[in-house]
């Protein structure tokens, strides 16, 4: 048998062998290759989930998209079909047909009293409705139960039953010696009788929700009442008085029987858009009687769009 020998050699030799071995086990593994496309994966994904989740759009249920497709069914029967046929009727016999039905003198002068007439109501209608939201809302009084009630007649009240009102209270045998038969100022006072609700109870509701606190607190800071109505009532209430004053524009570009008998329909005088359109049925002119009606749609679907943008812009700077 033959016996190895361990000299002093082969013990360093082994020694050394050891001590590799053991930084060999101790150094950190060097790191493994990864793909570049991965990590762009996890991070697409993670943040097409985040913005999902930000925006809270989900897909419809059953349920619902089968409620959807019912309200938009019976608004297309109730507004857009009816909508887009007033629009193919207008141009039913030509445009050369429709800008003559547009440019009449009794046609354009209907027009613009029925426009002007609106615009000055509405105006009133958002100084006087805030007002009168204003004290039924933060004032305390006898009878204001009852004041409730009055203001909401023009709802509940036929226009014709109103226009028959009206005249019987400002007709040519007035009881409190008041005529405005017959002239501009009845087309006025139509309209705003049965516009007027539309301001106060759109108003009332968002005023009786504002929290007091914020005013006491300027009023402590030492803002005067002006201030704090300007700088925190008003910017509050804006959005419920441009949508009061759209709703009152709109009712007034449409009303008929409210004013046909106080006003006496005279042409060139105080004659409005809807009677236009109704003499124009009369005599068998339907293209002309849409034409006239395009105007008026067309007229409202801009003020209410130029008081949204108003108010959005008064609401950025406040």
């Amino acid at each position: 048998m033959t016996t190895l020998a361990h000299g002093p050699g082969s013990s360093e030799s082994t020694a050394d062998q050891t001590g590799t071995t053991s930084a060999l086990q101790d150094a950190p593994a060097a790191p493994k290759a990864r793909n570049p496309r991965g990590p762009r994966k996890r991070k697409f994904f993670s943040t097409a989930v985040s913005s999902t989740s930000a925006s809270g759009t989900q897909p419809l249920t059953r349920p619902a998209a089968i409620t959807l497709g019912i309200a938009m069914i019976w608004f297309s029967f109730l507004v857009l079909i009816p909508l887009i046929a007033i629009l193919v009727e207008t141009t039913g016999n030509g445009w050369t047909a429709f800008f003559n039905a547009i440019t009449n003198r009794q046609t354009a002068a209907a027009l613009t009293l029925t426009v002007g007439t609106a615009l000055l109501v509405t105006v009133v209608n958002v100084v006087a409705g805030t007002a009168i939201a204003w004290v039924l809302v933060r004032d305390r009084f006898w009878g204001k139960r009852l004041l409730e009630i009055v203001i909401d007649i023009p709802f509940a009240l036929p226009t014709i039953v109103a226009g028959l009102v009206l005249f019987s209270l400002y007709g040519i045998n007035s009881p409190i010696g008041i005529n405005v038969a017959n002239t501009q100022a009845a087309v006025f006072l139509a309209f705003l009788f049965v516009t007027l609700p539309f301001v106060v109870r759109t108003v009332q509701p968002v005023l009786a929700e504002l929290d007091r606190d914020v005013e006491e607190a300027a009023a402590s800071l030492g803002a005067s009442r002006f201030t704090t109505l300007r700088k925190i009532v008003l910017p509050a209430l804006l959005p419920a008085i441009t949508a009061g004053a759209a709703l009152s524009f709109a009712r007034g570009m449409s009303e008929y029987g409210a004013l046909v008998i106080l006003s006496g329909n005279l042409p060139m005088r105080t004659e409005v858009g809807s009677v236009r359109i109704l003499s124009y049925i009369e005599n068998g002119d339907n293209a002309s009687a849409a034409a006239v009606a395009a105007i008026l749609l067309v007229t409202s679907l801009l003020v209410i769009v130029l008081l949204d943008v108003l108010q959005r812009r008064v609401a950025r700077r406040g």
